[in-house]
């Protein structure tokens, strides 16, 4: 068997400076869908993840403008919502693409827990954020009456909420999600789990309780991919390769390489927090939990990436290229 965890990343919903309007993100990801059938039409099997930042900042923009009407949810409610929003548009569209070529797949929406640690320091230092913009009087406010940390955004000239950002320890869901995916010869599910980072949990008098949260995509996706043992875990986004000394003369994309030399590059301050980042430690934490191989490319690349090379892939060890 042919399997991934492929994460896909915020343009396979809405491209920026869309509209967040449900035409606009059902027409991406429609083009989502027809790159991610062309994959599994060459025998993967796969779980997809995806983000939710925009989608659950609209969910928490409708809840403060009806909070006179409606008490709003708590933020582990809210990305179980834009969970099901999401995982409903990737479904349709991928379950669409499968009758029209005649594909005997159907796409299985999950909301995934994720578990996390009460005791993470990111709750003391909340530093993801969330939501709309606030002018500097409104992010006071907001600051005395309901306690929330509010930072400012210079390149926007707004303030916003910052929630905590703990790192997952285990996914709740995984053990269904794996025998989903390895259900064997002709298994038809293909596995939407993990949204916008998987529900933030934490285990409190032996059961599982919600807290305020978000935890990062991609680093749930690889916890995702160790917890069901997958050898290979693709980041999808915007850009082919990874590059170095990116935005510099001496810009270079990454063809091949290993773990030690991402580390090393990693190390380095090669990528930064609010870019590769993210995407960087996660695919090091997939290798250094048991992963032999991670692809990081552009969304409309995958096919070209696992059956032609195309991308960058990087390998636990050099026994692995």
């Amino acid at each position: 068997m042919k399997t991934a965890v492929i994460a896909v990343g915020g343009n396979a919903i809405l491209r920026p400076g869309d509209t967040l309007t449900q035409e606009n993100q059902m027409k991406h990801v429609a083009t989502t869908a027809k790159g991610l059938a062309d994959l599994i039409q060459k025998g993967y099997d796969i779980v997809i993840t995806h983000g939710n930042g925009p989608q659950v900042g609209n969910i928490l923009l409708r809840a403060e403008i009806a909070k006179s009407e409606i008490p709003p949810n708590a933020l582990d409610v809210c990305v179980a919502e834009s969970q099901g929003q999401i995982g409903y548009m990737l479904q349709q569209a991928l379950s669409s693409e499968f009758l029209k070529r005649g594909m005997d797949k159907v796409a299985v929406s999950m909301v995934t827990q994720v578990v996390v640690s009460e005791d993470d320091p990111a709750f003391a230092n909340p530093s993801k954020p969330i939501g709309k913009f606030y002018s500097e009087e409104e992010a006071r406010h907001l600051e005395e009456a309901k306690g929330w940390k509010m930072v400012i955004d210079k390149r926007r000239r707004g303030w916003r909420r910052v929630v905590p950002s703990p790192e997952p320890i285990a996914i709740v869901e995984s053990t269904p999600v794996r025998r989903l995916v390895f259900g064997g010869e002709n298994q038809a599910e293909v596995v939407i789990a993990c949204g916008g980072g998987g529900v933030p949990v934490i285990m409190k008098g032996g059961r599982y309780v919600g807290i305020e949260a978000v935890v990062d995509k991609d680093l749930a996706a690889s916890m995702l991919a160790n917890n069901i043992r997958e050898r290979l875990f693709v980041i999808a986004t915007d850009v082919e390769n990874v590059c170095v000394d990116f935005g510099q003369p001496t810009q270079k994309p990454l063809a091949k390489t290993t773990l030690a030399e991402l580390k090393s590059l990693y190390g380095e301050g090669q990528f930064p927090p609010g870019t590769m980042g993210p995407k960087i430690l996660a695919a090091i934490k997939f290798l250094e939990g048991g992963g032999e191989e991670v692809v990081i490319t552009a969304t409309e690349k995958l096919v070209d990436a696992l059956e032609r090379g195309a991308g960058t892939h990087i390998y636990r060890d050099d026994n692995s290229r």
